[in-house]
C-alpha cells in the first residue's frame, strides 16, 4: 500500500518548516508518499529546494493539492468576478508546473468556496458551467497529470456545488476528460450520508478514482478522527472496496490530531490500516463476495464478528 498522511499534522511542531515536517514523516514505518498544498507549503522553499529533500528522504510526491484562501471567499472557479475566477486558474496551473517539478500525478481539487449560504445568492447554473469551463481548461493545460476533484457537502460554504459522489461524477462525465476523476474523503461521504464503500465503487467502476483520504467521524462535521474508530464495519467495507478494484493510488490520511501527540497518531493509523487489510486478506475477497451476494444482513455480521477470530498481522 501506498501511504500517505497530512504535513500539517507535524507542521505545529517544527515551526511551520516544511522541510523538518518531511523529515519526520520520513521517519515513520509505512509513510512512502506525500501530497502537499499549494501554495501553503511553498512559501519558505522552492519546488526544487523540496523536490531535493523529498528525494533525499526517499519519499514519493503523490501530488499537490489547492489551498485557496481569503482571496477567494466568495468562489473558486464560480466566483462571480471573472478576474477572481481567473486568479484561481492561475493558482491552479503554477500548481501543476509544480506539481511536474516535484514528480507527482495527481493535482486535488476542493472547491470549499465554490457554493452558496443564502437563496438567491448564486445564479446555480452559471457558476456549475464556470467551474466546468476552468476544469476543463486545467485538464487540458495538464494532460499528463491526474486533475481529482474532491468534494465535501459543506463548510466552508453552507452549501458547495459540487456536494456529493453523484454531482462530481456527473461534473466529471460533462468535462469528458480522461484526466479528470474524484478524490473520495471517507469523513466528507459520511457529512453526506453517503455510505463511503458504495460512492467509492461508483467511481472505481467507471475508473475515475483518482485519489482517497481516509479518516473517520460521526457525520455532522469533518472530525477527521483516527482509521476505524467510530464506523469500524464501514471502514473494512471500504477498505474491501479498494482492493477488489486495485486501488493502486496513495491512501492519504486525512486526521486532524488536535489533542493527541501527532506523530504517534500518524503512527496509530498506519497500524490501523495494516490491521483491517491483514483481516480483508485473510478472510479473502472471493468468501466476502459470496457473502455480499447473499443480501443477508445475519450472514454479513456474522463475517463481521468472525474477523475478530483471525490472527491480526500488524
Amino acid at each position: 500500500m501506498k501511504l500517505a498522511t497530512r504535513i500539517n499534522s507535524i507542521l505545529p511542531k517544527v515551526d511551520g518548516d516544511i522541510i523538518k515536517a518531511l523529515e519526520i514523516v520520513s521517519e515513520i514505518d509505512g509513510i512512502t508518499c506525500v501530497d502537499l498544498n499549494y501554495p501553503e507549503h511553498f512559501s519558505n522553499y522552492s519546488a526544487d529546494e523540496i523536490n531535493k529533500t523529498l528525494k533525499d528522504l526517499n519519499i514519493h510526491a503523490n501530488g499537490l493539492a489547492l489551498r485557496f484562501r481569503n482571496h477567494f471567499i466568495n468562489g473558486e472557479f464560480g466566483n462571480n468576478n471573472k478576474l477572481i475566477a481567473e486568479d484561481a486558474f492561475t493558482l491552479c496551473k503554477e500548481a501543476a508546473d509544480t506539481c511536474r517539478v516535484l514528480g507527482g500525478k495527481v493535482l486535488t481539487l476542493w472547491l470549499g468556496f465554490d457554493g452558496f449560504d443564502y437563496p438567491f445568492q448564486v445564479d446555480y447554473q452559471k457558476a456549475w458551467s464556470q467551474v466546468r469551463e476552468y476544469v476543463t481548461a486545467l485538464a487540458d493545460y495538464a494532460p499528463d497529470l491526474q486533475i481529482s476533484i474532491e468534494y465535501k457537502p459543506y463548510q466552508e460554504r453552507s452549501y458547495a456545488l459540487i456536494d456529493s459522489i453523484g454531482l462530481t461524477l456527473l461534473m466529471v462525465n460533462e468535462i469528458n476528460r480522461e484526466n479528470v476523476g474524484v478524490t473520495v474523503d471517507y469523513c466528507h461521504m459520511l457529512m453526506k450520508r453517503e455510505n463511503p464503500a458504495y460512492g467509492l465503487s461508483l467511481a472505481a467502476e467507471k475508473g475515475k478514482l483518482f485519489g482517497v483520504h481516509i479518516n473517520d467521524g460521526y457525520g455532522t462535521h469533518d472530525d477527521g478522527l483516527m482509521v476505524g474508530t467510530v464506523s469500524l464495519m464501514q471502514t473494512l467495507e471500504f477498505m474491501y472496496y479498494l482492493k477488489k478494484y486495485n486501488y493502486d493510488g496513495a491512501i492519504y490520511f486525512d486526521t486532524f490530531p488536535i489533542r493527541e501527540e501527532p506523530v504517534a497518531e500518524i503512527r496509530q493509523n498506519v497500524k490501523a490500516i495494516r490491521i483491517i487489510s491483514s483481516l480483508i486478506d485473510q478472510l479473502g475477497l472471493a468468501e466476502i463476495e459470496k457473502t455480499v451476494e447473499k443480501n443477508d444482513a445475519i450472514s454479513v455480521n456474522k463475517m463481521f464478528f468472525s474477523m475478530f477470530e483471525l490472527k491480526v498481522n500488524k
